[in-house]
C-alpha cells in the first residue's frame, strides 16, 4: 500500500482547526439523527472465545493514528514476537485492543490510510496465508473514539467492521463493540459511547442477551471505554459520562435491575477499566469497596499523539456516592510534566501561522477602529496615540482613548468581543476550577506575547 508519511497534526494550524471545527459540529448535530449503531443491530455478532488458550496476551493502544514517526515507532513495538523489558519478557499480544481515535484529526479514508493502515502496514506486514493460516493470526479488535466518529463512524465500519485486515492483524468484529471471553473467566468488553451519548438500545440488548448470561459467580471483567469517566468526574465535578459508566456496570453487567438470577446481582467484579482520550498514563486504584473488591483505573493514550500533562490530575478523590480512588503510577512524572509545561511560553515561535493570524486579526480591528475615528472629523485614533508617550504610568490615559473610540465602532468591538469569547472557549473551561480557565482564557485574549506580531503592522499601516 503506498501512503503518505505524515507529519505530527498541527493543532494550532488555522486551516485545519477552522476544518476539524466545523466536522466537529456536523458531527454533533447530525450525529442525534443518525447513529450507525442502530444499523449495526442488524449485523450478527456472538462474543468472542478464547478461553480455551492457555496463555493469552493482551496488548492495548490508544489515541494512536497521528505523524508517522510516533505511530509506527509503537506499531513497530507491538510487532516484535517478544520484547524483554528488565527481568521481564513480554511476547506480542494474541490480541491487540484499540481504545479510540485511531486517527488524526478527522476520519476520511486518506486520513486512516495515510496515519493509520499506511504505518501498521510497514510495522508488521501481512504473512501469506500458506505461511500463516488466519486461525494464527493475532486478533484486532477496536472501540471508536471521538475523532473517529467524526464521520458518523462511516469510514470505521469499512475499516474494522468487515473482516479486514491491519498489517498482519486480522480484524473479527461486526459491530463498534464486543465481548471477548478469555482464558481463566477473565472477560475483555468494549463500548462504544457515541461522542459521549448514552449507551443505545442495541448494544444493551447485545450485552444483557449475548453476552451477560454467560457471566458465572466469580468472573472477572476489564472493561474498555473510549474516555476516562472518573479521572474527568474529578476534574470538572460533572459526573454525566461517569454515571453513563456507572449504569452499564450496575445494570446491564451486574444485573441489579435486570430479573436474572432470581433478581439478584450477580457475583461479577469489574477487576480495571482501560481508557484512552487523554494522552498520557496514569493508573488510579480504588479503595476497597464493601465487597472488598478493588478496581485498577487506568488512562493509556499514549499511542502516537501529542502528550496531556499529569501534574494537573487528581492525586486522589472521592465522590459523593462514597467511591474514591488514590493514584498509583503516572507518566510523564509530575516533575517531568511540569517542566514540559513551561514550552508553552514558546507558543508564539512554535506556532507562528496562528501568531500570525492573531495579529492581522488585531490589525483589522485597529484599522477599523483608525476608520470610524477618522469619520468623526475629529483626531484619528492613532493620532491621539501619537501624543501619547508610551508608558506603564499612562496606561490609564491609553485605555482611555481606545475605549472613546470604540464608540464609532461597532464593528471592531463586535470582532473583539468574538475573538475574545473563543479565545476564552478554547480553553477547557470543563474543569472543576472553571473560573480560573476563563480567567486564563481573558488573559490569553489580552495577553502582551501578540504584541511583536501587531503592533509594528499596526504603526505601519496608519
Amino acid at each position: 500500500m503506498k501512503f503518505e508519511q505524515k507529519p505530527m497534526v498541527g493543532w494550532y494550524d488555522v486551516k485545519q482547526l477552522a476544518s476539524t471545527g466545523l466536522k466537529t459540529v456536523m458531527s454533533i448535530v447530525f450525529g442525534n439523527y443518525a447513529d450507525k449503531r442502530e444499523i449495526q443491530a442488524f449485523t450478527a455478532q456472538d462474543i468472542f472465545d478464547y478461553s480455551n488458550n492457555p496463555e493469552m496476551w493482551v496488548d492495548y493502544i490508544s489515541d494512536l493514528g497521528d505523524g508517522f514517526n510516533s505511530t509506527y515507532t509503537l506499531a513497530h513495538l507491538m510487532a516484535q514476537e517478544s520484547i524483554s523489558a528488565g527481568t521481564h519478557t513480554m511476547r506480542r499480544g494474541n490480541i491487540l485492543i484499540m481504545g479510540g481515535d485511531e486517527v488524526y484529526p478527522t476520519p476520511e479514508t486518506i486520513e486512516y490510510k495515510n496515519r493509520l493502515q499506511g504505518p501498521y502496514n510497514a510495522a508488521f506486514p501481512w504473512i501469506d496465508e500458506k505461511i500463516e493460516p488466519k486461525e494464527s493470526k493475532p486478533k484486532l479488535f477496536v472501540i471508536p473514539g471521538n475523532h473517529d466518529w467524526y464521520d458518523g463512524l462511516t469510514n470505521f465500519m469499512k475499516l474494522f467492521c468487515q473482516g479486514r485486515a491491519l498489517g498482519n492483524w486480522l480484524t473479527e468484529q461486526k459491530r463498534s463493540y464486543f465481548a471477548i471471553k478469555l482464558p481463566h473467566r477473565h472477560w475483555l468488553i468494549g463500548i462504544d459511547i457515541q461522542l459521549n451519548s448514552d449507551i443505545d438500545e442495541p448494544q444493551k440488548t447485545y450485552f444483557q442477551e449475548k453476552v451477560a448470561i454467560h457471566f458465572q459467580p466469580g468472573d472477572k471483567v476489564i472493561l474498555c471505554t473510549a474516555e476516562p469517566s472518573w479521572a474527568l468526574a474529578a476534574l470538572s465535578g460533572d459526573f454525566e459520562s461517569d454515571n453513563r459508566l456507572k449504569y452499564f456496570i450496575d445494570q446491564i453487567l451486574i444485573g441489579k435491575s435486570d430479573g436474572y438470577y432470581g433478581g439478584k446481582t450477580r457475583d461479577l467484579h469489574v477487576i480495571a477499566m482501560l481508557a484512552g482520550d487523554l494522552h498520557h498514563y496514569i493508573r488510579y486504584e480504588s479503595e476497597v469497596s464493601q465487597r472488598g473488591k478493588i478496581t485498577q483505573l487506568i488512562t493509556a493514550g499514549g499511542g502516537g499523539a501529542f502528550m496531556h500533562p499529569t501534574h494537573n490530575m487528581k492525586k486522589a478523590f472521592r465522590f459523593e456516592n462514597g467511591f474514591g480512588a488514590t493514584m498509583k503510577k503516572s507518566f510523564p512524572s509530575d516533575k517531568e510534566s511540569r517542566q514540559l509545561a513551561w514550552k508553552n511560553l514558546a507558543f508564539p515561535w512554535l506556532n507562528k501561522g496562528m501568531s500570525l493570524f492573531l495579529g492581522f486579526m488585531y490589525l483589522f480591528i485597529t484599522w477599523s477602529m483608525q476608520s470610524a475615528s477618522l469619520s468623526t472629523g475629529a483626531d484619528s485614533l492613532m493620532q491621539k496615540l501619537s501624543k501619547i508617550q508610551f508608558s506603564v504610568g499612562n496606561a490609564s490615559e491609553v485605555l482611555a482613548i481606545v475605549l472613546d473610540n470604540l464608540r464609532y465602532s461597532p464593528f471592531a468591538v463586535l470582532l473583539n468581543l468574538l475573538l475574545l469569547l473563543g479565545l476564552i472557549q478554547f480553553t477547557d473551561t470543563s474543569l472543576k476550577n472553571g473560573k480560573w480557565s476563563y480567567g486564563f482564557g481573558l488573559l490569553h485574549g489580552i495577553s502582551p506575547y501578540k504584541m511583536p506580531v501587531w503592533l509594528p503592522l499596526v504603526f505601519f499601516c496608519s
